[in-house]
């Protein structure tokens, strides 16, 4: 086990703890416009920087989902906290699901903003070159961001969100989490997980798109579910925070609920839904 303790800051004192990871592209504050209304009362939110980024930018690694889901163990353990959810944007939601075979005992619930597939993210050709590059190359990271939003945002959004991955970020862990977000296929390891686990997809997202998280999320997770943003692309937390807060938190309150009925039930896994902006089913 890893002694490495991720940086982190706690908002709220609520019951339900939950870590925020965040993607390739930013550290914690990925989670800024979010931040002044979240449920501080029922939810005890952590937001963490991985190795590479942030107040982590400097720490040495593997840079790999699977690292990250043992330091977010470790940091559970120093926090005191035997059970969690994890909320995870792009490659965080890779690793959201990395901590389903960590530590499944310890997982009360995942949802994946726009999520990374267990699976992997395969790239070839100009794709590849595109990401490859984008370590070194501010343009290459405005074009990723401007395709999977939909090519719909301002230039100055645009400049802002590239200016803030270059200054948060290290540029060789940069490039190393691209191989093991991009090219590491866990699905065999995670596929059947009975932890309820949600996929919030942007439907202006050409890359993690809705159908997408159909053909990955929705086939491996029996307790599954699929809410669509129709006005967001890949960044929800920036384009459509409302939404998102009451889709995801709607989710996670659900964990009681879901409980008490299983319990009295001593039922099977419930079924799989969608559900629109509205939130999950």
């Amino acid at each position: 086990m890893t002694s490495f303790v991720l940086p982190h800051e706690v908002h709220g004192d609520g019951a339900h703890k939950v870590f925020a990871v965040h993607g390739w592209f930013a550290d914690r504050s990925a989670y800024a416009a979010v931040l002044p209304d979240l449920d501080r009362t029922s939810f005890s939110y952590a937001l963490v920087d991985l190795r590479g980024y942030g107040e982590a930018r400097d720490a040495a690694g593997a840079y790999t989902t699977a690292e990250a889901a043992l330091d977010l163990v470790e940091l559970a353990d120093r926090l005191g906290w035997e059970r969690f959810s994890v909320i995870g944007h792009s490659m965080g939601g890779a690793v959201a699901q990395r901590l389903l075979a960590v530590a499944p005992q310890r997982v009360r619930r995942i949802a994946g903003v726009s999520p990374v597939p267990a699976s992997g993210m395969p790239l070839a050709g100009e794709q590849a070159a595109l990401f490859t590059e984008a370590a070194h190359r501010a343009e290459h990271r405005r074009t990723i961001i401007d395709v999977t939003t939909g090519g719909r945002r301002p230039a100055a959004w645009l400049d802002r969100m590239v200016a803030r991955s270059l200054e948060r970020s290290d540029t060789k862990a940069f490039r190393a989490w691209l191989d093991s977000w991009a090219g590491e296929d866990f699905s065999a390891d995670v596929a059947g997980s009975e932890v309820p686990a949600l996929a919030v997809a942007g439907a202006l997202d050409p890359a993690l798109s809705p159908e997408v998280m159909r053909q990955t999320w929705m086939s491996w997770y029996p307790r599954a579910r699929l809410a669509v943003l129709p006005g967001a692309g890949h960044y929800a937390m920036d384009e459509t925070p409302l939404e998102l807060i009451r889709t995801v938190e709607d989710f996670l309150r659900a964990d009681e609920t879901e409980g008490a009925d299983e319990a009295a039930e001593a039922s099977g896994p419930r079924a799989s839904g969608e559900a629109g902006a509205g939130g999950p089913a």
